[in-house]
């Protein structure tokens, strides 16, 4: 401990600029290497369309991208598509966006962000719906 401090080194601000900078982790992971090479997707997923809920559309998802040469195809019980692409169910959940690309690049992974689409709803009252409205009759 004397020698960190007769060094004169502030190990507390080294670490808070260490936190910010992408350091690749590909180096000392234990992933096969065809991983490191993947693309990834992160978006924010949409709300069911089967419910008014918005559950599960609070976070960031990372998704991988189909592999071109995995050897799709279709379960001849199910109907189903499957495949040979271990990653292909895989995904990773993130509060920010920022913390997702944060670490795709720690990652060394390529990524491409899509952004959320919002409704807009506009404002109208109850009585709007029974107003009167020139045109073709909507049957």
């Amino acid at each position: 401990a004397s020698g960190d401090e007769s060094s004169g080194r502030d190990l507390p601000a080294e670490q808070k600029k260490r936190e910010n900078m992408a350091l690749q982790a590909d180096v000392i992971s234990d992933a096969p290497p065809e991983l490191h090479q993947r693309s990834v997707r992160i978006f924010k997923p949409a709300k069911t369309p089967n419910s008014s809920g918005k559950a599960g559309t609070n976070h960031w998802r990372v998704d991988w991208d189909i592999l071109q040469g995995s050897a799709r195809w279709e379960n001849p019980l199910i109907g189903w598509a499957s495949s040979a692409d271990y990653m292909q169910g895989t995904s990773l959940k993130f509060r920010t966006r920022e913390d997702a690309i944060h670490f795709c690049e720690k990652q060394g992974w390529d990524y491409l962000v899509t952004e959320p689409h919002y409704a807009r709803i506009g404002v109208k009252s109850y009585a709007a719906n029974y107003q009167h409205s020139p045109g073709k009759l909507r049957i």
